[in-house]
């Protein structure tokens, strides 16, 4: 992408770089590919200027264009995996979780998708020979559930320091729906300053399935979460990092909401996610995990544990 400032672009003064970026549009690339009206809805603008203002975004930017396999399979290589501790779940997921990609982990409470991202944001510390990613993790914590403790256990049992580990494991709370959007933006600003390798949003749906109540607002729930989505996204292409989101499944088989085994958030959040893995109960301390959806790999699923140690086979 060309190193132009937003102000650089016709028709934007320092006003209206200052609404850009308070409405998320940080970069060239975030304009290039938004549409008028939503520009102009979100920034107070006229459609007209907004008009001008992506068309000249697009001409400054790298916007890219079509691009031939092989070279697509060579930048591939690049990309990085993340052990879950667990060879067989690494099997899953295609030796592990695949940098520049969502992981969605959705099902009932107490199916592990906390401890699965607690197990995850210890080993993205770890030295990659080790399969870890040698970086610093974002969690954004919807629920209240971090507990450092549980960090403490899991580093010990890896043999590694806790309190450089925790040292490494930047959490904010989200209080809200747009709390919870607004902390993707303050992540890149953390991302400048430690190498952030895997961020963690747990839960993904929870603000929004409490916020958004009936019918006559699952419209406007959907166009968010869309956009939310496409920002995590955005940062792990940025980063070269990994998204793990944990998700709810639908409390009862309704219209509405569906089956009660089917995630929340629907299409948008469906689509989005570059894999999905359905976690249920089994006996004592397993776990099993199907993998639901991926771009490459077959619909399967393994037995995992889940300890006081953390993740394991």
């Amino acid at each position: 992408m060309a190193n132009a400032n937003i102000e650089e672009l016709p028709g934007v003064g320092p006003a209206t770089a200052d609404k850009l970026r308070e409405a998320g549009y940080t970069n060239l690339m975030t304009i290039a590919v938004e549409s008028p009206k939503t520009l102009a809805d979100a920034c107070d603008i006229g459609e007209a200027t907004a008009i001008k203002i992506i068309d000249a975004a697009k001409k400054a930017a790298d916007v890219g264009g079509f691009e031939s396999g092989d070279i697509i399979f060579e930048r591939r290589k690049n990309l990085d995996r993340l052990t879950t501790s667990s060879k067989a779940f690494d099997e899953l997921l295609g030796h592990g979780l695949e940098s520049q990609a969502i992981h969605e982990f959705y099902g009932e409470f107490g199916s592990g998708k906390t401890q699965i991202c607690f197990q995850l944001a210890v080993n993205a510390t770890l030295p990659k020979e080790k399969g870890g990613l040698d970086g610093d993790v974002v969690i954004i914590d919807t629920e209240n559930t971090f507990r450092p403790e549980r960090i403490v256990q899991m580093a010990n049992a890896h043999g590694v320091d806790p309190e450089e580990v925790l040292k490494r494991i930047h959490v904010a709370r989200a209080y809200n729906s747009s709390h919870q959007m607004l902390l993707v933006e303050k992540a890149s600003d953390v991302s400048k300053i430690h190498p952030v390798r895997l961020m963690i949003v747990d839960s993904l749906t929870a603000h929004f399935r409490a916020e958004f109540v009936g019918r006559g607002t699952l419209a406007e729930r959907q166009g968010l979460l869309n956009k939310h989505m496409h920002e995590l996204l955005a940062f792990a292409e940025v980063n070269n990092a990994v998204i793990a989101v944990t998700n709810q499944v639908s409390a009862k088989p309704d219209a509405f909401f569906g089956d009660p085994t089917r995630p929340v958030g629907g299409h948008v959040v469906g689509h989005a996610s570059t894999y999905r893995v359905y976690l249920r109960k089994s006996k004592g301390t397993r776990r099993i995990a199907r993998l639901i959806d991926s771009p490459d790999r077959p619909e399967a699923e393994v037995v995992i544990n889940v300890t006081e140690e953390g993740v394991r086979d």
